[in-house]
């Protein structure tokens, strides 16, 4: 189910080019309060992160524990990711060109809260924060996605 607040917000930050302290604390309080997420919120933030380079640094703490909070906690069996949940990760997390510094944090941070990862994520992760620190034109391999 699509939350069509969030992608009304998503639309409106993309268009405006920038994401703005005000805008996370409206994330925050009135779009993602209370409202039960699914993977396509968490595919919407990941995109929004990715698309919009001017970001308030309010933003990538906040994704990192939402995205953290509902892969860990929100996704069943608790604690565990699953192959196929790792699966999932990994592709949205890298996007097409790979993840973003923010996405190379969401991954390491999920492997440190979870009970047990799947292998393919621990990967993603190691792999992630080596591509990161590299500046883009030497960025080379392609990054482990689960199949």
């Amino acid at each position: 189910m699509t939350n069509i607040a969030l992608q009304l917000f998503c639309d409106r930050i993309v268009e405006a080019g920038r994401i703005t302290g005000s805008d996370v604390a409206e994330l925050a309080r009135d779009i993602l309060a209370d409202v039960p997420m699914g993977r396509h919120d968490a595919d919407l933030l990941l995109a929004l992160d990715r698309a919009v380079a001017d970001q308030h640094e309010d933003f990538a703490t906040f994704l990192t524990a939402t995205i953290v909070d509902f892969a860990v906690y929100g996704e069943r069996p608790t604690g565990r990711i699953t192959p196929e949940t790792a699966a999932w990760l990994s592709a949205s997390l890298a996007g097409r060109k790979g993840p973003t510094l923010t996405g190379s944090r969401i991954a390491r941070e999920i492997v440190r809260e979870a009970t047990v990862s799947d292998e393919a994520l621990i990967a993603f992760a190691l792999k992630a924060n080596r591509w990161t620190g590299q500046a883009p034109e030497c960025r080379t391999g392609k990054l482990p996605l689960a199949a």
